[in-house]
């Protein structure tokens, strides 16, 4: 009695048609999620490495001028905080250094550059956090459908075996495999970024906090 094929391949060209749709939309988040991983691990790498850059300059003791003239010129190549430094010392510069209020402003500022910044440096995250939860359902639901099919398709033979139905199982079961495929690396890569993000973010907000008491100094100062 031959054995029947049970490669990956066979499997899925002898899938119907509903298991054949959900495997292509799992392949193509699949797709989408690594691309997001690999865009993001540039990108957030670049980020630190310009946030160090930076910090390295300002804590070097370069008069706030200086570094002014270095963000303007620099301006569309600058990191998050060169961007949040520059908008701060703009507005601080715009200011009546007598009126109290003046930092309130400079702080504004500074929130405002944060938070759209933070926004481009957590862009695709919700993208991943979407595939890792959604792709084990949608694939369990292919499997689901598999075994139905499977088993539909048992009730009009006399005699049944395992060798009979195991084809029609493993290809069900290929979805489940092809979901977790997909949201394995997607988790991963969330929880591995958001932790990243995260200390970037708290390295920015202790930068800013410590910005604003030198600008509070020079301002005390006159």
């Amino acid at each position: 009695m031959p054995t029947a094929d049970l490669s990956i391949l066979t499997l899925v060209a002898n899938a119907s048609l509903v298991v054949k749709l959900i495997l292509a939309i799992l392949l193509t988040l699949s797709v989408a999620s690594w691309t997001v991983i690999f865009k993001k691990y540039f990108f957030v790498t670049r980020t630190s490495q310009m946030i160090d850059d930076f910090e390295d300059r300002f804590w070097q003791g370069t008069e706030l001028t200086q570094l002014m003239d270095s963000a303007k010129r620099n301006a569309e190549h600058s990191g998050i905080e060169e961007r949040i430094f520059a908008a701060g010392m703009t507005e601080f510069l715009k200011q009546n250094r007598q009126d109290p209020h003046a930092l309130n402003s400079v702080s504004r500022a500074m929130k405002a550059v944060y938070t759209r910044e933070m926004d481009r440096l957590e862009a695709g995250l919700p993208l991943l956090a979407s595939i890792g939860s959604t792709a084990p359902y949608i694939g369990l639901f292919g499997t689901v459908w598999g075994i139905m099919n499977a088993f539909t398709g048992l009730a009009s033979l006399d005699n049944v075996s395992l060798a009979v139905v195991a084809p029609g199982i493993a290809e069900a079961l290929v979805a489940t495999a092809i979901g977790l495929f997909a949201a394995i690396p997607a988790v991963a890569a969330y929880n591995y970024y958001n932790n990243r993000i995260l200390r970037l973010a708290n390295r920015v907000d202790g930068f800013s906090e410590e910005f604003l008491n030198i600008l509070h100094r020079q301002q005390t100062r006159g």
